[in-house]
């Protein structure tokens, strides 16, 4: 079994009562879990669960939550979404070294999910072109879990689509 870390942030209904959402999640098989309510409606936790695959953690946890609370949607799982900071810090770069680097491999690098003054990747293609453009140790168990959360990221928004629409602009996507 290896332990895996990851973060999954839900939309939750705004009639819960909160020291009872606690309990509810415990008893539901969160209590590997950090729980943050910080804001009405929204619920953050904080994993650390031991799983035969990072898949199997994640997918267990979310059924979890959901047996807890049956009306939880799926803001996001992570970590997936990085920045050039969240890169350098990971690898440990200046932030200036990271955007050199960048430059220098354009035609390489993982295209950005967003362009623009905050540029955002998916971590699991960063953490596959550094181990194999640039040779970097990365953390198996690190890179599993975000090929995974980027998978649940992915399937969450495209469900947010019709079956026909999906078909029509994936071909100009690629």
């Amino acid at each position: 079994m290896t332990p895996y870390e990851f973060t999954l942030k839900f939309a939750i209904p705004d009639t819960l009562d909160m020291e009872a959402l606690e309990t509810r999640l415990f008893e539901a098989g969160c209590d590997d879990a950090l729980v943050g309510l910080g804001q009405r409606g929204r619920l953050a936790l904080e994993f650390s669960r031991e799983a035969g695959s990072a898949h199997e953690a994640v997918s267990s946890a979310m059924a979890d939550v959901k047996r807890a609370i049956p009306g939880a949607r799926l803001i996001e799982a992570g970590p997936d979404l990085v920045g050039v900071t969240d890169i350098a810090e990971l690898f440990a770069f200046s932030r200036q070294n990271m955007r050199k680097l960048l430059q220098l491999h354009l035609t390489t690098f993982p295209l950005p999910l967003h362009e623009g003054r905050a540029s955002l990747w998916h971590l699991a293609e960063v953490l596959e072109w550094f181990s194999t453009h640039q040779h970097k140790r990365v953390d198996e168990a690190l890179s599993e879990v975000a090929r995974v959360n980027m998978q649940a990221n992915v399937a969450r928004e495209t469900s947010r689509l019709a079956p026909e629409e999906i078909q029509r602009f994936d071909a100009l996507a690629s």
